[in-house]
């Protein structure tokens, strides 16, 4: 066996040779197995993106049946009017142009209110601190277009408040009811603001502020107000407040306790409302609608927005973006 060995070539590698030879092979599979791994990871991420997206797809097209059922639903609900009861129109929240409280929107709600042959009497179902007189004189001239129209009775209900351009809305009503501890009255108008012209001075800041017309900037709160400008802004508001004193004198007529600070914009409980003429009684919607109009069944004619505008108001553009984004086709997984 040493004789052997000894006649061994010693250039042979060939054992060596072999033995690199099955490391670089096993070296390659590491790699391909790798790869594959990469590969697989890919496709499975693809999958789940397809799938997510696919969920999304599905879950606003159930959301939007859902919106559609919804409205389907709410109409079903109140179409039938024709059977008599108390038509009710919500005076709620702010007074102004575009929301829900607006003259378009309550004077809508009024017009098919009195227009169902089922309405017995139209209450005015008020909790508004008041808003802006224009919207309020535009609803106070439809009430009595209406009553006269139609020949149908309206009543007043308010619930906690029932100030300044409230008031003046309601005020047409035949009867105004209240609860004890409402707040009803505030028949004034206002015009409030800032000047920091005075904050200016001390901390040396200049106002530039350039008008074509003498009078164009004088709300502007950065510059000083003449007084010329400041009666002139009392003769805007004196105006407004006869117009509406005037409604006022002309709904409650006979039934007015006037006395000098009726008209101050002071604000009173609803006892006292009652004591001064600017309402009639006590009293809720439920014993209006039972006990004065005798037509217990309550229909709520008030415009609000609907389901699908309450949620899209909600979640707002941002859900909208989203839904887009979700919606979109990505080259890279189809």
């Amino acid at each position: 066996m040493s004789d052997e060995n000894s006649r061994k070539d010693p250039l042979d590698y060939t054992p060596y040779a072999s033995s690199a030879a099955t490391g670089g092979a096993q070296g390659a599979g590491w790699e391909r197995a790798t790869l594959e791994k990469l590969a697989f990871a890919a496709i499975n991420e693809q999958k789940s993106a397809r799938r997510w997206k696919t969920f999304v797809r599905l879950a606003w097209l159930a959301f939007f049946i859902f919106l559609v059922w919804a409205a389907m639903h709410r109409a079903v609900v109140t179409s039938d009017k024709a059977t008599p009861h108390t038509a009710v129109v919500q005076i709620k929240g702010e007074i102004a142009e575009g929301g829900e409280t607006s003259a378009n929107a309550v004077v809508a709600a009024l017009r098919s209110a009195f227009e169902d042959s089922g309405t017995k009497a139209v209450v005015l179902l008020c909790n508004s601190p008041g808003g802006s007189p224009v919207q309020a004189g535009i609803m106070n001239d439809a009430i009595y277009r209406l009553k006269a129209k139609y020949r149908k009775p309206v009543y007043a209900v308010v619930e906690e408040s029932c100030a300044s351009a409230a008031y003046y809305t309601v005020v047409a009503a035949d009867k105004i009811f209240v609860n004890k501890a409402s707040i009803v009255g505030s028949i004034g108008v206002l015009m409030d603001g800032f000047g920091f012209t005075g904050l200016m001075d001390k901390l040396g800041i200049e106002r530039r502020l350039l008008v074509a017309g003498a009078n164009k900037g004088f709300l502007d709160p950065f510059s000083p107000q003449t007084d010329q400008q400041r009666a002139y802004a009392q003769v805007m508001l004196d105006q407004i407040h006869e117009q509406f004193i005037d409604a006022v004198k002309k709904g409650r007529g006979a039934r007015l306790k006037e006395t000098p600070e009726t008209f101050s914009g002071l604000f009173w409980t609803g006892q006292q409302a009652v004591d001064m003429g600017l309402a009639d009684q006590l009293g809720s919607l439920y014993y209006v609608a039972h006990d004065v109009v005798k037509a217990p069944d309550i229909v709520d004619y008030t415009q609000r927005d609907n389901v699908a505008e309450r949620l899209a108001k909600k979640f707002g553009a941002s859900i909208g973006a989203g839904m887009v984004h979700a919606l979109q086709i990505n080259p890279g997984i189809h």
